[in-house]
């Protein structure tokens, strides 16, 4: 079955324990294929990249078109961040962290927790953000 954008064709379940095991979530039991820009990135069932180093800005734009997300240029700012972030201190962002920022950035009206969610409607920044900026998510995260 192939989806209406060029980033991305949804591909069958594949069952690879071993990746499931290994995988950021300890209840994954299988893992999805994502093609993107002609090769496949596996994530687990809920679209966390299981290898940080395959992320790319298609990587992105494929898993935003299959959770049904059309990336703006303030999408790409809060990704942007969340990468940033994670590569200097080795952790994901907390939405504390993101909402000091972008307020910053772009007022007290936008840059509140209200439109961070509303730009990724699908489990906020922290979640949603994370899965599209390739930052796997943490034990004991639900």
């Amino acid at each position: 079955m192939q989806n209406d954008t060029p980033y991305t064709e949804h591909l069958t379940k594949v069952h690879y324990r071993d990746d499931a095991v290994q995988s950021t979530s300890p209840y994954a039991i299988y893992t999805c294929r994502l093609l993107v820009e002609g090769q496949e990135v596996l994530t687990d069932q809920e679209g966390y990249i299981l290898d940080m180093d395959a992320w790319s800005e298609g990587f992105a734009l494929a898993q935003a078109a299959k959770e049904g997300l059309r990336l703006t240029d303030e999408h790409w700012q809060v990704i942007r961040f969340i990468r940033e972030f994670h590569e200097v201190h080795n952790v994901q962002a907390q939405v504390r962290d993101m909402i000091k920022h972008f307020r910053e950035v772009w007022g007290p009206e936008k840059g509140g927790n209200r439109h961070l969610h509303d730009l990724f409607p699908m489990g906020g920044p922290q979640k949603q953000g994370n899965r599209l900026a390739g930052i796997r998510k943490t034990k004991g995260e639900h």
